[in-house]
Formats: C-alpha cells, sequence, structure tokens
C-alpha cells in the first residue's frame, strides 16, 4: 500500500480522502483545526450554532453522485428539505419577491413585471440545462493539465451553444429589460467571483442549479455534509489527526517524502494539499509552480465581511435565504473588482436557517448569517467591521419595519484577516480564484506540482474552481490523477 498524506479537510480534501482509500491506499489527514471541514466549521454558543462557511445547497446531483460513488446514499448520513420559496429578494421596502422552487411558478411571478418574460426564462433555462449537462460532464470532472482535454466532442460540437464567448450581462440583456429580472439572473454569478460582464454566459448553468435544480437544505446545516464525509471516510479507514497544523514539507530528490506539523513529523508516498494553494507554495520554495508575481496577477473572487447574530425573538420578514438588493449593484461590483475599496452602499445576503431549523437557535430565538462581499486584499480594522453593522442594521430595520438592534444577543464579527489566520487565505479571498475566462479549465493552478513527482493539489485554487460541489469533485479529480499515476502494486 502506499501511503497518503491529505493537508487540509474541508470538501476538497474529505473528498480526495474517500475515494483514495477506496482505491485502496493507506490515507491519513492532518488538519489545523479541532475538528473536520475547513471553511465549512461551526460556531457555537449560548444555544446557537452557526454554520461559518457555505451556507447555499445547491447541484444536488453533486452530492448524491459522491455518495453513491461508495454505494451509499445521501439520505444515508443527513436529512434535505427543498425550500420554497427558494429565497427571499428586497428591492426596496415596497418592492420584495419571492422566487418559487418551480420553474414554472417563477416563468408566471416574472410574466407579471414583464410580459413575455415566462417564455425567456424558458428559452434561457433550456439553453443553460445543456451546458449544465455539457459543463458538469464533459468539462467539470476533467483534470485541467492538458489543452487537448477540451477537444471533446460534446464541447467543440457545442462550442457556441456554451456561450464560451458572450458574457453573461450580454446574455441576459437578449432575453430581458426590466434590471431586477436582470440583477436576479445575475447574482450566482456572484458565487464565482466576477462581474456579470466577466464572466462567460457558460456560467448560467448555475441559474439552470438555482430555478431548476433547486435550492436545498441539510438539516442540522451545512456541517451535516462534513460530518457524513468525515464518517464515510473514517469507514474507508483514513485516519485523522486534528490540531495539527503543517509548518514545513521536506523534500527529498524529486519528492516531497516528510510533513512536519506543530505536533509530529508524517512520512508520505504522496501527498495532497487541500489547504489554500498559494500557502503551500511559500512552504515549497525552490519547488513551487508559481512566482509571487503569477499569484499578484490572478483575479480573484471575493472576500467577505460576516456577522454572526443570535437574536433573542423571531425577526418577521425574514425567509431562510435573503438577498439585500435595495444599493446599486453595479457601483458595487466596481468597489469589489475594478477599484478595490470598501464599499459605499453595499448589497448583502442573509442566512437566517431557525426560520427553517428549531435545532440552530434556543426556542423563540433567531439564527442570523450576514454576508457583505467584498475585495481581497483589503485591511479590516474593529471600527470598519463596527461601520458595517450599523449600515446593515440600519437597512434591515428599514426594509423589515422593525428595529433590532436591541435583540441582539450573540454577535460574533468574521473579515480578511481571519480568514487568512484561520486558514492562510490567499489575499483574504473567501472563494477562490475567480471564474474568468482566463482561468478556466487548464488556465487555473495546475493539480500537480510541476516540480515534485508526488505531490497533488486540490481545492477552490485548483480545478474546477470556487464553491462545495466543485469541490468535492476537485477531490475526485486528484484521486483519479494519482491513481493513474501512482498505481497500486497488485
Amino acid at each position: 500500500m502506499k501511503k497518503v498524506l491529505v493537508i487540509g479537510s474541508g470538501f476538497a480534501g474529505l473528498s480526495a480522502a474517500c475515494h483514495l482509500a477506496a482505491k485502496g491506499y493507506d490515507v491519513a489527514v492532518v488538519e489545523k483545526h479541532n475538528g473536520p471541514g475547513g471553511r465549512c466549521r461551526v460556531w457555537e454558543t449560548d444555544g446557537f450554532r452557526f454554520d461559518m462557511g457555505p451556507s447555499w445547497y445547491w447541484m444536488p446531483d453533486v452530492f448524491e453522485k459522491f455518495f453513491a460513488d461508495f454505494g451509499k446514499q445521501v439520505s444515508d448520513y443527513y436529512e434535505l428539505q427543498r425550500l420554497d420559496p427558494s429565497y427571499r429578494v428586497f428591492f426596496s421596502a415596497q418592492d420584495i419577491w419571492d422566487i418559487p422552487a418551480s420553474a414554472e411558478a417563477l416563468g408566471e411571478m416574472l410574466n407579471t413585471i414583464e410580459p413575455g418574460a415566462s417564455q425567456s426564462l424558458k428559452k434561457f433555462l433550456d439553453e443553460a440545462s445543456y451546458k449544465y449537462e455539457v459543463g458538469i460532464q464533459n468539462l467539470v470532472y476533467k483534470p485541467g493539465r492538458k489543452l487537448s482535454e477540451l477537444m471533446d466532442k460534446k464541447l467543440i460540437s457545442g462550442l457556441f451553444k456554451l456561450d464560451v464567448f458572450k458574457s453573461m450581462s450580454k446574455h441576459i440583456d437578449s432575453l430581458f429589460k426590466d434590471a431586477r429580472i436582470k440583477q436576479l439572473l445575475e447574482f450566482p454569478v456572484l458565487f464565482l467571483g466576477a462581474k456579470p460582464q466577466d464572466t462567460p454566459a457558460l456560467y448560467s448553468l448555475m441559474n439552470y442549479a438555482d430555478i431548476a435544480l433547486g435550492t436545498w437544505y441539510p438539516k442540522g446545516g451545512m456541517h451535516e455534509i462534513v460530518q457524513a464525509m468525515y464518517k464515510l471516510a473514517q469507514e474507508l479507514g483514513v485516519k485523522f489527526h486534528f490540531n495539527h497544523e503543517v509548518k514545513q514539507i521536506i523534500v527529498e530528490g524529486k519528492s516531497a517524502r516528510r510533513v512536519l506539523t506543530n505536533q509530529g513529523e508524517y512520512k508520505a508516498d504522496l501527498i495532497v494539499g487541500g489547504a489554500d494553494y498559494h500557502h503551500l507554495e511559500t512552504l515549497l520554495p525552490e519547488h513551487r509552480n508559481y512566482s509571487e508575481a503569477y499569484w499578484d496577477k490572478r483575479v480573484m473572487a471575493p472576500s467577505s465581511l460576516i456577522y454572526y447574530v443570535g437574536f433573542s425573538e423571531p425577526i418577521p420578514g425574514l425567509l431562510h435565504h435573503n438577498l439585500f438588493f435595495d444599493q446599486d449593484f453595479v457601483r458595487h461590483a466596481k468597489e469589489i473588482y475594478d477599484s478595490p475599496a470598501w464599499p459605499e452602499n453595499p448589497l448583502f445576503y442573509v442566512s437566517c436557517t431557525s426560520k427553517t431549523d428549531d435545532t440552530v437557535a434556543p426556542e423563540g430565538k433567531e439564527n442570523v448569517f450576514i454576508l457583505i462581499p467584498v475585495a481581497p486584499g483589503m485591511k479590516d480594522t474593529p471600527e470598519i467591521k463596527e461601520r458595517y453593522f450599523q449600515l446593515v442594521m440600519d437597512r434591515m430595520e428599514a426594509l423589515l419595519g422593525r428595529e433590532l438592534r436591541s435583540k441582539v444577543e450573540v454577535r460574533r464579527d468574521y473579515a480578511q484577516s481571519d480568514f487568512i489566520s484561520d486558514y492562510h487565505s490567499f489575499k483574504g479571498n473567501a472563494y477562490g480564484l475567480a471564474n474568468t475566462l482566463m482561468q478556466t479549465a487548464h488556465l487555473k493552478p495546475s493539480l500537480k506540482n510541476k516540480n515534485l513527482n508526488n505531490f497533488y493539489y486540490t481545492g477552490q485554487l485548483t480545478v474546477p474552481g470556487p464553491g462545495v460541489p466543485p469541490a468535492i469533485i476537485s477531490g475526485e479529480v486528484v484521486a483519479a490523477e494519482i491513481a493513474n499515476e501512482h498505481p497500486l502494486t497488485v
């Protein structure tokens, strides 16, 4: 058996560990924190339980495929509920949209706003369905190591149908006139980390995931997925070492053979880096793939300013997911991507899981997660965090028509400096690389170290990209590459 050491137990690291163990490798995982999950950790205090990272459960087929690969089902580990409405959008106090779970119902709703919009939506989703099928099956599961991977018959024959060279904004503009509908359809691109004008229309596949496949919630929170993968990994024989932060990687010849943590040394035949890619490169100064100049030129997805807030009573007017789009979307996007600065009047997102799940807050109280997308690389201070907390409180109180500040019972702030200290996140980013055309497929950082024969990377800074489902896929892809290049002897 070959020994594999996985650095990091986020979704990508857990996925890689499971797939490699199932193939017969002897797998161990070292993790900086005191439990699995990486950015999908949990903070518990005074009866409140907050998911600290991902909060949207999209692309359920990816989760189903992952567990099916091991003869399991999602339902073996956690209970899913489809949200209906999927989410609420606040354009103003008088203009609030509840987005229905049914695509047909959404079309009917949009028709009342823009006559003919239901037919445009159907056309949009039909095209997005094709992109989803081809993109997921013929692009996302490829390792992105050479251009020839794109010489796939379906990819080539459907090149123009995939809208690789048209932007999301132009694609949506060609179908809809109402600015609010456009904003609604452009919002999933925020998860990809680029302006709609700079994101290929290929990624309308995200709208298919949103509208057609639905928005779901695992009872207990997103960390239930982590616990499921962790349990599966243990069943497959994976060993975990928590509170083990990697301090040094020792190279012998052309191989990385020893990993030193704050608690000990680990020897391995193969290493999978599931921690921040750039940080791992700093631990391999003479064997890194890319220079600092390369990394500085990457277009990063946003960071986030997050508030975990426990309220002493329910908050009428909120659903499970809420988008506050009552300010200028274009200006906020420019403050993230074009001229990085702390935003003047940002859009923000609010998750209120206690609307769906009575286990995440004490009875009669509310669990609220508030997220403002901000530019990576910005310096945060206690004064900045306080300023934006007061700003979102002002906006929520105005839009919901009720006083909230006196009801705050629990509060924790989380910003760029926390992403750096907790996850060694490059420039404090929250989501990874932006999915621009020049950072797609083989143009992303390689999943294999070019100077070492046994060091691989997985996660949001390599293929296929940011998000929970892509991270799970990333682990599977890297495991397949290892099995191909370092097969076990019989």
